[in-house]
C-alpha cells in the first residue's frame, strides 16, 4: 500500500490529504466526506491534476491516473 500527499479543491474548500494511491478516486473522496475531512454535496466524475494538466476520471485508481505527492486535484462539476 502506497500513501500519496495530495490537494484537493471542492468549491472554495481546499484539503490537504494523505490517501492510499491504489484507491479509486471517488471512493476516496466519499471516505473523507463521510469522515467529515471534506464537505458534503454533489459528487463529480472528473477533476483537473495540476501537476499532469489534464483531465483524471474519479472512478480509476490515483496510481492509474499517475497522481502523485504534491499534486492538487480540482473538481469539474
Amino acid at each position: 500500500m502506497a500513501f500519496i500527499n495530495i490537494t484537493v479543491q471542492l468549491n472554495d474548500d481546499r484539503r490537504d490529504i494523505k490517501i492510499d494511491s491504489e484507491q479509486k478516486i471517488k471512493a476516496g473522496i466519499e471516505v473523507l466526506r463521510q469522515s467529515g475531512k471534506l464537505p458534503m454535496g454533489e459528487s463529480c466524475d472528473y477533476f483537473h491534476s495540476r501537476l499532469n494538466e489534464r483531465l483524471v476520471s474519479s472512478y480509476k485508481t490515483f496510481a492509474e491516473e499517475e497522481i502523485y505527492d504534491g499534486d492538487i486535484l480540482t473538481a469539474i462539476f
